[in-house]
């Protein structure tokens, strides 16, 4: 068994449980997140920007700001059995891949155990 966890943008999250519903996968959870992936800021633009005064364009300086905040984010979270594992990742990719910065990430880790509570049920079973 292995958890997907996927960190993606706030407007995908019903589309993306919608198309895992209709594939069978219907059982998952989600939470509002904030976060930042590997944009850095630039140090060098915005000391000049600041102790030279240097003009800059306001792209430039909504991005300086925009690459120290943290944006909103959905995480969703199944478990799924091992040989599901290719598919829930597709059709997570598929309504999340724009090609830009920010489309999120894509976590898969083991799970050594489910149980659930109500019937005690363990395994495969209890997913």
């Amino acid at each position: 068994m292995k958890e997907i966890m996927a960190i993606i943008r706030m407007h995908n999250i019903n589309d993306t449980a919608h198309a895992l519903s209709e594939a069978g996968f219907s059982s998952m959870t989600g939470r509002k997140v904030f976060g930042r992936g590997k944009k850095n800021l630039n140090f060098e633009l915005l000391e000049k920007v600041i102790d030279d005064g240097i003009e800059a364009p306001p792209r430039t300086l909504e991005s300086i700001s925009e690459s120290q905040r943290l944006f909103a984010k959905r995480i969703m979270s199944l478990v799924v059995k091992d040989e599901d594992v290719d598919a829930v990742v597709n059709i997570i990719v598929e309504h999340n891949q724009t090609g830009n910065m920010g489309d999120g990430k894509i976590f898969v880790l083991p799970v050594a155990e489910v149980i659930r509570v109500r019937t005690g049920e363990i395994g495969d079973s209890a997913i």
